[in-house]
């Protein structure tokens, strides 16, 4: 399909578009490092003996995704010697990160979480960081994909994004989940650590992909960048340091505000702060749970992975679809309706026990409900951010969401504590924390204006 075409559909064959099979692996790339140090480091402490709460503490590693905008504008304007003209400057800081992490799975895998908790921890949050690094790049390099106008298109790789990163997380740990099971069986203590090492495989095939994917010149950005940077050297007075050190730190910030206002950037600030929270918390304490209560490391990749990967690519593409006939605030609040309803089914299932087919419904539901909730979400923050400052802007968008659900969320396992270990509370709790993003959305529906390409055509 032509990018012309894709511009005025709003069909599935928009999916067709060749940018989407990138945009999908971009998606892999990102969501595979929250195989490591979601799934695989709390599961290898929960199977070392370790507590709820040390697990849940554990999770304050995430807290980098939170604050990772702190160093997206130097990643936006800092060019990486070499690597940058030879492969282009955001696969240049994606590459290097995936390096970081190839050393780190080979770390993980010497270690033993007993005796070297603090090395494990300090490992995963190397993880954290070159993850949270190379989503920067990776959400500039997805959006500039796609025309700022397209609106169609952007929705349409927002959900292939969504699908992809499910794909990275789910696949990614059902293929850890089945091999460290496979090698326990086996008889390996240390079947954990081989694990990792049978990980970093995966690492090498991804930045092979990489590589097949062909970035736009950022020429046009370093302009624009640099005459903001004139700007404030000229009419501020500033010497040419402090006004490149301003233009790549303050100019990102204060054009948010200029295009919304001052009022509107705060609630959109706070409803994105606080959408997923519930979410979060009920994700931290999932693979504890499912432990708890019975189901082995292969129900969990059976079920959470396997058929939890199929439900919500699935599920994600048709809430592309919804998002691009809806419209992405419309999407946003049934999506966070969903959300609460869904996380009250692991309710059902804590309170009557064991069953293979409540956990299938729960998390086939519960997937269905998170994939509309993200593409949405997406989106929504995709078409917020100024193209001058792609990944600085999104940077700072997404790690607000993300520092909403990694600071309070990590001390989920500590709720559960502190309510007895009475999951089936704990997850009617998670569904309520959803409300007050919902009243901030219905404040903000008449206040947030998006255009497409046509109707940016004729006012031009």
């Amino acid at each position: 399909m032509s990018e012309s075409a894709a511009e005025n559909n709003t069909g599935f064959s928009v999916y067709l578009d060749r940018r989407m099979f990138r945009i999908l692996m971009l998606g892999i790339i990102s969501g595979f490092p929250w195989v490591l140090i979601a799934t695989a480091l709390s599961l290898w402490l929960k199977e070392e003996g370790l507590s709820r709460s040390t697990i849940g503490w554990a999770g304050l590693i995430f807290g980098v995704y939170a604050v990772n905008w702190m160093w997206a504008p130097l990643v936006d304007r800092i060019r990486i010697p070499v690597l940058t003209d030879k492969i282009g400057h955001r696969k240049s800081w994606i590459l290097s990160m995936q390096v970081l992490i190839l050393l780190s799975l080979v770390a993980w895998s010497v270690v033993n979480p007993v005796d070297n908790l603090g090395v494990v921890i300090f490992v995963g949050l190397i993880i954290a960081i070159s993850s949270a690094t190379q989503d920067i790049t990776i959400d500039a390099l997805r959006i500039e994909q796609v025309g700022e106008h397209e609106s169609a298109a952007m929705a349409a790789g927002a959900a292939v994004a969504v699908a992809g990163w499910w794909s990275g997380y789910k696949l990614g740990g059902m293929i850890a989940l089945y091999v460290a099971d496979y090698l326990q069986k086996q008889g390996h203590d240390n079947y954990w650590q081989l694990a990792f090492i049978f990980m970093c495989g995966l690492v090498v095939l991804f930045n092979i992909a990489l590589l097949m994917i062909p970035e736009v010149s950022s020429e046009m950005r370093r302009k624009r960048q640099l005459e903001d940077q004139q700007k404030l050297g000229t009419g501020v007075g500033l010497p040419a340091a402090a006004s490149w050190f301003a233009s790549t730190i303050l100019s990102p910030m204060t054009s948010f505000f200029r295009k919304n206002g001052v009022s509107i950037g705060i609630a959109i600030l706070s409803f994105i702060f606080l959408f997923k929270i519930g979410e979060a918390f009920m994700g931290k304490m999932s693979i504890v749970f499912y432990k708890e209560i019975g189901f082995s490391k292969s129900d969990i990749a059976l079920y959470s992975k396997g058929l939890g990967w199929v439900t919500t690519v699935v599920f994600t593409l048709i809430g592309g679809w919804f998002a691009m006939r809806a419209g992405s605030l419309r999407a946003l609040f049934l999506a966070g309706v969903a959300m609460a309803a869904t996380n009250v089914m692991f309710s059902v299932l804590a309170w009557t026990g064991k069953s293979e087919a409540m956990f299938a419904l729960a998390v086939v539901m519960d997937d269905v409900a998170a994939a509309f909730a993200t593409v949405a979400f997406v989106a929504f923050i995709s078409r917020l951010v100024d193209r001058t400052y792609t990944a600085t802007q999104y940077a700072l968008l997404a790690s607000i969401g993300t520092l909403g659900r990694t600071l309070l969320a990590s001390s989920s396992g500590a709720m559960v504590d502190a309510l007895g270990g009475d999951w089936g509370l704990f997850f009617i709790i998670t569904a309520l924390m959803v409300i007050p993003s919902l009243i901030l959305l219905w404040f903000l529906r008449d206040k947030i204006n998006f255009k497409d390409k046509r109707e940016a055509a004729a006012e031009s």
